[in-house]
């Protein structure tokens, strides 16, 4: 339904967005949750079967992806997703039970106008938005990234010097490697990106501040810092319209009890908290994500970590105003998949995640250069050559096309890689509290007098207030339940609308070994009572819902 061997720009998804949801009207809609700095409307798949109830009266998922510009793959996983839940509707069990019963919002790019830049035939790699931030005007001075000899790359460009940090690799001169700490005599390089260069007086080479500074995932409400304390944050907490239709759509659809969000790359399962340690999570939401990354790791063979003890880019700092928010303000667990790792594929053990970009042995280089010279046909580490600069005069060009190599997948592999995923997002989604119906019973009690019961069950895994952190926020209320009569009915007893309990699933059960104290056997039922007066025959409507579990809806003949 979608190709998944190229990236796609904005006018093609929104024509096969169209296209998808046109072959499958019962199962999906299309419609924007909002436009991007440029105008562009943000697309959101609405999956659910709706033959048995509107998306808001079912529990759902959510899903997004390429917040950042050149993370293209993320939206190919998305798409991914899309396919495998609309084709697999009637054909795979658990797909079927999961449109039957739950929603699926899938965003496959958040930031269309940063992709597009990063798709152009000469394009230009921004972390996030195209709007300028934190000033609107252009570097005076210094080396700006860009692809200068208009061949579609952005490569490395490299210069003698004898001062510089780089040389050639004994038995690779392709390669280039760090100089050894005390080593001298040799011939040695400077390497930055293949760019332009302003105002260069023949001595000084410093990096431009992109005009583009902005990072999306540093502008989500959770714990945001400002520029000054973190780069490309924004003016505020969801400035930009890319982060603000993100918020506003998922503070509305309450009905959202996890999601995933598609960046690239490491190869990992990143979970909360991203500025504290496990300790100081509910241990019974880390129970749950251990769940989780348990399964995720058996289904997709990436590792699933914790950002703040795992993945920090520097042991000193944390990282705020990311979409962690969504559980750490909302308490919907929410995960982080950085798609594709290189260095796995060039069988590179041990890998430490973020350290490993700091500094790894050489002999990794070796065998990330032999497996792309052998996998990637040579078209991950380009061999140098030879380019007149305008400003800094004869220099190479060359090293490592990191876009197509590093941060998304080569071409030929981007499908395999991106059908990782949507197993694990269904079972995640299949989680869920799910509110149905138990039982109602209808007591006739003489004079016209009936008194109606009216139970319900949460059949899903979570709680209907699925996680601890909902809880101490005080985000969702518990089962509500309302009772509709028609005119000449009167209300005996009861509350027209009635506020229960919140109902527990199956998450929290304790083994049959275990010495604790056993739950109560019940916890997942609640039951609502109504004395009315009315005559016989008169039909009168039932109703249950929770905010996170769903709706039940019932009419019944007295």
């Amino acid at each position: 339904m979608f190709p998944y061997d190229r990236f796609v720009k904005y006018e093609e998804l929104t024509a096969l967005l169209r296209a998808a949801v046109a072959k499958f009207p019962k199962l999906a809609k299309l419609a924007p949750i909002g436009e991007s700095y440029e105008g562009r409307p943000v697309w959101c798949v609405t999956i659910t079967n709706f033959e048995t109830g509107s998306d808001t009266d079912k529990p759902a998922f959510y899903v997004d992806a390429n917040v950042h510009a050149t993370e293209l793959s993320g939206s190919v996983a998305a798409l991914k997703l899309i396919d495998e839940l609309l084709n697999g509707y009637g054909k795979k069990d658990d797909i079927t039970r999961l449109l039957d019963s739950r929603t699926m919002y899938v965003l496959p790019r958040v930031n269309p106008d940063g992709a597009e830049w990063a798709m152009a035939d000469k394009p230009k790699y921004i972390r996030s938005s195209t709007r300028p931030y934190p000033y609107d005007e252009d570097a005076i001075e210094g080396l700006e990234a860009e692809d200068i000899d208009g061949d579609g790359r952005i490569l490395m460009m490299r210069f003698k010097d004898p001062n510089g940090p780089w040389k050639k690799h004994p038995t690779e001169p392709r390669l280039m490697v760090r100089r050894d700490p005390i080593e001298s005599g040799g011939d040695y390089y400077r390497i930055v990106s293949e760019g332009s260069v302003k105002k260069y007086d023949g001595f000084n080479l410093p990096v431009a501040r992109t005009r583009e500074g902005l990072d999306l995932n540093r502008n989500f409400p959770e714990e945001w810092r400002p520029e000054s304390k973190q780069l490309g944050a924004g003016d505020f907490p969801t400035s930009e319209p890319e982060v603000r239709n993100c918020v506003e759509f998922i503070n509305k659809h309450r009905n959202i009890c996890g999601g995933l969000f598609f960046h690239t790359w490491s190869g990992v399962l990143l979970r909360p908290y991203g500025t504290k340690a496990d300790d100081e999570m509910p241990p019974e939401d880390l129970w749950v994500f251990n769940t989780q990354g348990k399964k995720g790791e058996e289904l997709t063979g990436y590792p699933a970590i914790s950002v703040f003890h795992e993945f920090k880019y520097h042991p000193k700092e944390v990282i705020t105003g990311t979409q962690d928010w969504l559980y750490t303000e909302l308490g919907s667990y929410a995960w982080v998949v950085e798609i594709w790792c290189p260095m796995r594929e060039a069988g590179i053990k041990d890998y430490k995640y973020i350290d490993w970009f700091r500094d790894h042995p050489v002999e990794d280089d070796l065998k990330l250069l032999k497996w792309s010279d052998e996998v990637h046909k040579g078209k991950g580490y380009v061999d140098w050559y030879e380019y007149d600069h305008p400003a800094l005069g004869k220099v190479e060009l060359g090293g490592w096309n990191r876009f197509h190599t590093f941060s998304n997948p080569p071409s030929h592999l981007l499908e395999r890689e991106c059908s990782k995923f949507h197993d694990w997002i269904i079972f995640q989604a299949l989680m869920s509290p799910k509110l149905e119906h138990h039982s109602t019973e209808i007591t006739k009690l003489g004079d016209d007098l009936w008194r109606i019961d009216f139970g319900v069950q949460n059949t899903g895994y979570l709680p209907t207030y699925v996680s601890k952190t909902t809880l101490e926020k005080k985000y969702t209320r518990g089962v509500i339940a309302e009772i509709e009569l028609p005119e000449g009915a009167t209300l005996v007893e009861g509350k027209q609308r009635i506020e229960g309990s919140q109902l527990e699933g199956r998450a929290h059960y304790h083994t049959l070994v275990s010495f604790f104290p056993g739950a109560n056997a019940t916890q997942d039922r609640c039951r609502f009572t109504w004395i009315v007066k009315a005559a016989a025959a008169t039909e009168i409507g039932l109703c249950a819902k929770h905010d996170r579990a769903g709706a039940v809806r019932s009419r019944r003949t007295l």
